[in-house]
């Protein structure tokens, strides 16, 4: 099974890239509907329920199989000998960073749920400072793994 990972490599380590862009693509927008959707449309309406459409298709058909891609492309480069020396630091802060990205998806994932369901305690001001979130989460990974502290 090694060799078969070794010989691999540069397939899962490009379709891991490929994953993760898409997911961040998606961290990013949805937020970002958030806001739009909390500031201009309400929750109630047929603005709200297209904004509840695209909101949902995002996450379902765009985020969460990113997210599943990323973490199964990225456990399998883990599974390659040489690839991470787990005694030095930036591995556990590259999976720091993506266990919390992973946790903020979740949380975007519930703030859905709640506009569904004609919920929201939050303002476009809020989303749009949780909108940092992955991109501080993002400069923790590229830095964890390029630079490799």
């Amino acid at each position: 099974m090694t060799d078969l990972l070794f010989t691999a490599y540069p397939w899962i380590k490009a379709l891991h890239i490929m994953a993760v862009i898409a997911w961040m693509a998606g961290l990013f927008y949805l937020p970002r509907l958030f806001v739009y959707h909390a500031e201009q449309v309400g929750l109630d309406g047929t603005t709200h329920a297209l904004f509840q459409t695209m909101e949902m298709k995002l996450l379902r058909v765009i985020m969460n199989p990113a997210m599943i891609a990323t973490w199964i492309f990225g456990i399998l480069l883990v599974g390659i000998p040489g690839v991470v020396d787990w005694s030095l630091v930036w591995p556990w802060t590259k999976a720091a960073g993506v266990i919390a990205m992973t946790a903020f998806h979740m949380w975007l994932a519930g703030r859905r749920r709640g506009f569904a369901r004609g919920e929201n305690s939050l303002t476009g001001r809020q989303y749009r400072m949780m909108n940092e979130v992955p991109t501080l989460l993002m400069v923790l990974i590229v830095l964890s793994v390029v630079v490799k502290f």
